[in-house]
This record gives C-alpha cells, structure tokens and sequence, in this order.
C-alpha cells in the first residue's frame, strides 16, 4: 500500500537489477489502489488464484464449487468487467469476456498485484471493475536458484510445484512446472449422509520467462505458458447426470526493448490460444466445442521530456479468429492508439493524463480518458483523486453465438471517480478509498419475443455503483520475534435498474455482498512460522429482485498453518495447514457445496 524510503544508511546496499514485464503499471497507475501480493502469502495460501484473492483481498468471488468455476465481483461488477493480465498483456476469454480464477494458478509467478479500478486505457476491454496482474520479472544477477513444493491434502488432494532460476548480468531465465489434483469427494460439513460427487479435477502448466541482454541498449524477452486441465463438474442432486469440461490454453509473449538516449521503445508480438471441450454426458464421447486463437502486436515509445515530464504513445492492433459448435468461422480485428502524459510537478504532488481510442467494425468505437493525481500533504499522509471513462466489449458469443447473437452491440462504458487516503506510520499503514461508478449498456442476456426459451444478448441495464474499501498493514519486531497483521474491508453498493409494477427501482445486483471482510495474522520466531486468515463474505441475493426467498446466507471461514525450517544451508520447510478450522457449512452459490474442515501437509524446499 506503500513504500518506505531510507537514506544516510552507513554502508552502501546493492540491490540486484530487476526487469519488470509490466513497468507501464507503475508508471501511470499510481494514482488508484494497489495492493501487491508478497511471496511470503502466495506460498501460505492454496494453488489457485480464487483462494489466494479471496483470502487476501476485497474481492468477492461467486465460486461453484471447490474447483469448479470461480468469476470475481470487483467493486460490485460482473465477472467479466474484473480484467487478468499476464505480462502486461490481457487474457480473459474471448468467447465469455471473462478468466475462470479457477484455471490460474499462483506458483507459476513471482509477482501478483491486484489494482482496483478503471485500466482500460492500459489494458483494454474488461478492465472496469479493476485488474489482476499476473508478472514474471527477471532478474539480472549472476545466481542459480531452485523451488520445490510439494502438499498433500483431504479427499485426497495433491499439488506440486518446481521452479528454477539462473541468470548473470547478460541473461535470465525462469521455468515453473505445476500440477495440482484432488478427488474432492468431501463429505458435506451439515449432512454427513450427503457427498459431494463428480467433483474430481487435475490441471497441469508450464511456466517459461526469458531474458537476453544483446548489449547496454538493447533486451529481448520471451514470455510463454502452457495450461491443460479437466474438470467434473460437482452435481447439485445425486441423480443429476455426469458431466466433464476441458481446457487447454497457451500463451506466448515476445518483447525487444531498446533505449537511446530519453526514448524507450517497446515492440510486442503475443499469441493466445483458447480452447474448451464439454461433455454433457461422461459416458459418451460426444462434445461441444470451441477454439480462438489471438494475436496481438503491440508499440510502446516512451520519451522523457526531462527529468519530470514523460510522454508515452502506445499503438496496438489485435487480431482473433474462432469457431466452435455454435459459432461459425468468425474474426474480429480490434486496432487502438494511446497517449500518455505522467509529470512529477514537485517531490509532493504528480499526475497523469491519458487518452485511447479505439478502432473495430464489430461494434462501436469509444474514446477513453483517465486523469489521475496524488499529493503528500504530511509526512504521514497521502490523497489521491482520479477520474476515468472505461469500456467492455461484447464477446463472441453475444456477437456470433448460432441463433442468439446480437451483431449490433454496442460496448458498456463505465465512467468512474475515487478518492484514496492513505496512512503511514513507522510500524503501520492504512488506506481508504471511495468510489463511485456509473456503467452503461450493460451487456445482458434476456428472453426474446420468440419465447422463454430462447435467449438474446441485449444493452439493457444501467447499473450505479459506490462504496469504500479499506487495507490496513501492522508489522513488529521484539527480538526474535515478528508479528504481521494484515486486513481488508470493502462496503459494496451494485444497483441495477430494474421495472417492478410500471415502476423503476434500483435492486443490488446479485452474488454482490454489501459487506466484505478478510484478517490475517503471522508469527515467526527463528525457524518456526504460524499463520492465521479469516473471511466473512455477508449474505446476496441470487435473484435480480432481491427476493427473500433467494438470500445465500453469510459465512465465516478461517485457516490455520504452521511451518517449521529444518534446513542449515539452505531452506527445508515442513507445515501443516487447517482449512475451513470452524467447520464451517457454506454455499457461496445456492446448491454449490463447499468442504467442511480438511487437512494439509507440505514440504516447501528452496536451494
């Protein structure tokens, strides 16, 4: 939430040179709240991104079970407006315009952070709600590192994790190979009768991040991924039929930098590929199908006018052809230009201007801004303001989906304001952020004239939202002793307008919880480590009319781990981890049962 800065320090630190692949993030974002997700909790937090950000952040996430389907609700918007970036390129899905948290996992990277609010300007379509950034930065000093993870669980679960680093002055590369797996056939915690079945799951992925320094100048980068997964899906009855779904995406990033004097020029090539198979019945071969593939080129020229000035223009085109079982042979071809304008007016205040616009024949063209500022009015206080207009495109299946798709879509744009206050003291810091958000077009799909049955995508809604959030961080050192204590609170306000008896109300929308809290407490003394995180996700509704009978009650759900270091030279954890300690029975979605309390173990080795 913020930094300290020491200086007069009796000797002199080197830090290692570290190459970040997204710096544009933090560059022209430091006006809106970031949190970034240190090492230390990815490696006490379970493999997939929906844990590790439900546990430790204000988002909520509308989850389908253990492993099944997961989509986030950031600052009260759909799944599809929260954006997940992967090396500064964005990779929600082109059929639903959304990334399933479930299908990332957490050890393949080495920096997470989590941005709340507008980003389209930098990231494109999607980025409404805020922004998850998934970096693999490299490091240029001459070492050879290796990670091993290694945990075995209830309902037999296991997960395993390697990753290698080696690097000098003139390269750097990293590899992480993942592969988590569970039965997950837990016994449900208010019914022991009662069992959860067909929830079975392995994924497995593949990490590269390359690094190539051709002289003093010039840097090449090459960024890939590879993921394979298949999912039952859990049944909501015992006679419900079987079915199964699979996923196998890969992404490939190739990046040469290159500075002369005050100009730094970026060019990026990227590939996506997406693909999925579902099997409505497990017992047959029979399967609906769909495939996109997406390239992107991408030109960052960034001039530093002087030592407080910086211009950044950023032109990129992108084009995706897909196909599938209801979609026909299908492209689109989206081209866009930015311009970038960050000024340090004096150690105390800066800001930032930005503007985008976009380019397609699918649907219209909207113009972006952003304006965002930031001033240090004590030595223990910082406020921020910024402003922005953001935009979602339709997907391809509200465009081209056989029989349903809309071709006359217009994209939602949101336009957006908040105000951030931040604390900082010697051993604590807080920030507080309000906002509000106006969304337009909403991008929802309805019953058409020609029956119930029959369903079409529509820009119908208006959708208002506003509310606060605050992260809170307290570190101390008594002896051998540290303690971290670390929290979240978001208060979420998401109307829709809806029509009830000829009349026009606004109703929250649903699985958006007006409250929201996460705690976690650490304790480390020499080679012993504890930890403690807890979660309350307050009741929402699962019917657009905010019907009583449609409320999925609150929950409470905490986790307890320890570890201890055997190793001498080198790191070798043993720990142990109590999931859901309280027993807790709970269904963040209505029929979608979550485990009661289960058991961990895992060997964490670093040499």
């Amino acid at each position: 939430m913020c930094q300290f800065i020491l200086a007069q320090q009796d000797s002199i630190t080197n830090l290692k040179q570290v190459v970040v692949s997204d710096s544009n993030l933090k560059k022209f974002c430091s006006s809106q709240s970031i949190q970034v997700i240190s090492d230390s909790i990815i490696n006490t937090n379970q493999a997939s991104l929906t844990s590790l950000l439900n546990f430790n952040t204000v988002i909520y996430f509308k989850e389908n079970g253990l492993g099944m389907t997961s989509g986030p609700s950031f600052r009260g918007t759909t799944s599809a407006q929260t954006a997940v970036i992967w090396n500064g390129i964005n990779i929600n899905s082109q059929f639903l315009g959304q990334s399933d948290f479930n299908t990332i996992g957490t050890r393949d990277f080495n920096s997470i952070t989590v941005k709340a609010g507008g980003g389209s300007i930098l990231y494109g379509s999607g980025a409404i709600g805020g922004s998850i950034h998934l970096n693999n930065d490299l490091s240029f000093k001459k070492g050879f590192t290796n990670h091993l993870f290694f945990s075995a669980g209830s309902f037999n679960t296991y997960s395993a994790n390697y990753k290698a680093a080696v690097s000098s002055d003139k390269y750097s590369l990293q590899i992480s190979i993942s592969r988590n797996s569970s039965d997950n056939d837990f016994k449900y915690p208010g019914n022991q009768n009662e069992k959860n079945l067909n929830g079975q799951y392995y994924n497995t992925s593949m990490n590269t991040a390359f690094g190539y320094k051709i002289d003093s100048k010039n840097t090449i980068k090459l960024y890939s991924q590879f993921y394979d997964s298949e999912r039952h899906f859990s049944l909501t009855t015992p006679t419900a039929t079987k079915t199964k779904y699979d996923d196998f995406n890969t992404r490939n990033l190739l990046e040469w930098e290159s500075r002369l004097n005050r100009f730094t020029s970026k060019l990026r090539a990227a590939h996506i590929g997406e693909s999925y198979k579902y099997f409505p019945t497990i017992t047959s071969d029979y399967f609906t199908f769909g495939k996109v593939e997406t390239s992107i080129l991408k030109y960052d020229l960034a001039f530093d006018v002087n030592d407080k000035i910086k211009l950044n223009t950023i032109v990129d085109y992108s084009r995706n052809k897909g196909y599938g079982s209801s979609i026909n042979d299908v492209k689109r071809e989206v081209s866009s230009g930015s311009l970038l304008l960050s000024h340090l007016v004096s150690e105390k205040w800066d800001y930032s201007v930005s503007i985008r616009q976009e380019l397609t024949d699918n649907y219209g063209n909207p113009f972006l801004f952003s304006f965002g500022t930031r001033y240090l009015l004590t030595d223990f206080y910082r406020i921020k303001l910024n402003a922005s207009k953001n935009y979602r495109m339709p997907t391809y299946n509200d465009l081209f989906w056989e029989g349903s798709g809309n071709p006359n879509l217009k994209p939602e744009t949101s336009y957006q304001t908040e105000i951030g206050n931040e604390f900082f003291f010697k051993n604590f810091s807080v920030s507080l952020t309000g906002y509000y958000n106006d969304i337009q077009d909403l991008l929802r799909w309805v019953p058409t004239d020609s029956g119930s049955d029959v369903w079409s995508p529509e820009n119908t809604d208006h959708v208002k939202t506003y509310g606060a959030e605050v992260l809170l961080e307290w570190k101390t050192k008594i002896n051998n002793h540290n303690f971290t204590i670390n929290g979240t609170y978001a208060y979420t306000v998401s109307k829709s307008k809806q029509l009830i008896a000829g009349e026009l109300v606004y109703k929250q929308l649903i699985y958006v919880p007006y409250h929201k809290v996460t705690a976690s407490a650490s304790y480390n003394w020499k080679k012993l480590s504890s930890y403690f995180q807890y979660l309350y996700n307050g009741e929402v509704y699962s019917t657009p009319f905010n019907s009583k009978a449609g409320i999925v009650k609150a929950y409470n759900v905490a986790n307890l781990g320890a570890d201890y270091d055997f190793g001498r030279k080198n790191s070798f954890k043993l720990g142990v981890q109590v999931l859901n300690l309280l027993n807790e029975d709970y269904q963040p979605v209505i029929s979608r049962q979550m485990p009661g309390r289960n058991y961990t173990i895992y060997i964490n080795l670093n040499f």
